[in-house]
């Protein structure tokens, strides 16, 4: 059981609840940074992150690295599946790992990794006119 926040109340739901199905057939945008505990001898991750980050790579779904995260797009079940492989693939290097995660679930909107940022060109362009 989780909550979600659906203003003007936060809804309780189970995965069998209609809500929460809305929820997962949603596109949504996940940032993610995962990572080894353990790092090599250099205080560097950069192996357990690239084999991370090809998992993402490889799945086919829309996505982004930068320095700092990771952004992939699609459904729930796909884009879950995606971060629990490349965190499987993190985990390799050491015998913890930390995932950190951030979700925009937004229902009816796709294509959003790059809506987003041309949204916000466009509005950064109106400021300079």
């Amino acid at each position: 059981m989780f909550h979600i926040r659906d203003a003007p109340a936060v809804v309780e739901c189970t995965f069998r609840d209609n809500a929460c199905r809305r929820w997962h057939a949603s596109p949504m945008i996940v940032a993610f940074s995962v990572a080894p505990s353990v790092s090599n001898e250099h205080g560097s991750v950069h192996d357990a992150v690239a084999a991370a980050v090809k998992v993402v790579r490889d799945s086919g779904l829309p996505h982004r690295t930068s320095s700092m995260f990771t952004e992939i797009e699609g459904d729930w079940d796909e884009v879950m599946d995606v971060v629990k492989r490349a965190t499987d693939a993190a985990g390799k290097f050491g015998p913890r790992v930390s995932l950190v995660l951030k979700a925009d679930i937004r229902p009816g909107h796709t294509g959003e990794l790059t809506g987003k940022i041309d949204r916000l060109q466009k509005a950064i362009e109106s400021l300079e006119s």
